[in-house]
């Protein structure tokens, strides 16, 4: 019985993923396949920009009772949309320069077959992540791999930064930090319990990364069914 239930679950998440899909302007789902086992949606096909395929992983990402995303879309980009890697290069250098959030002076970017590789040092996430969303919307990508890492400028506190964690996961009407534990050890956040949905467990994770001094982040809290 519990067997029956899970896959009728499954498939339910199935068809809620195609329709979000579909609902999604700048995916084509046609050209996407999706299979789901025990909440796990692995995503097929193929998808002719890097763009179209992080589009794709967030949208199935928002439905209900999804545990995780295996994103195995390839990209195959069309002729008229083919760059150089110098090309792209100096197209992701001038994306991040553009950036207010980004301090290009502490990265380097590296081009090899259309997949850009991002390196160096900032001192907050948020940096660190709006990088990679600056190259990955580049015409002629076909993957990024952020390699920055995250050093802040202060050191945390230790006594109450947990505490003003949780004020802050309080605030956000986003999340019910009622049922997340936060733990600090030195520059390391460790938090752990239940959420109904992805993006809840993400902004969560957000909401960790803007403490001041915290340089890594554990987020074991999961995904109920």
């Amino acid at each position: 019985m519990a067997t029956e239930t899970i896959t009728r679950t499954d498939q339910d998440i199935q068809s809620d993923v195609l329709d979000e899909l579909t609902w999604e302007p700048r995916v084509r789902p046609n050209e996407i396949g999706v299979t789901v086992s025990e909440g796990v949606v692995t995503l097929t096909g193929w998808v002719d920009s890097y763009a179209k395929k992080w589009a794709a992983e967030r949208a199935a990402h928002r439905v209900a009772r999804v545990r995780a995303v295996a994103n195995d879309l390839a990209v195959r980009i069309a002729t008229s949309a083919e760059k150089s890697d110098p090309e792209i290069a100096t197209a992701a250098g001038r994306a991040l320069e553009w950036d207010a959030f980004v301090p290009i002076e502490a990265l380097d970017v590296t081009v090899a077959d259309g997949w850009v590789t991002l390196h160096g040092q900032v001192e907050w996430e948020y940096q660190r992540r709006a990088a990679e969303r600056a190259v990955g919307r580049l015409t002629g990508v076909r993957g990024v791999s952020n390699g920055i890492t995250v050093r802040p400028a202060v050191r945390p506190d230790g006594r109450d930064l947990a505490e003003r964690i949780v004020d802050a996961l309080a605030r956000n009407g986003a999340t019910e930090a009622e049922g997340i534990s936060v733990r600090v050890h030195g520059d390391t956040a460790v938090l752990a319990g239940l959420v109904h949905s992805v993006p809840e467990r993400e902004e969560i994770e957000r909401v960790v990364w803007s403490a001041p001094g915290i340089r890594e982040v554990h987020n074991h809290v999961t995904v109920g069914r």
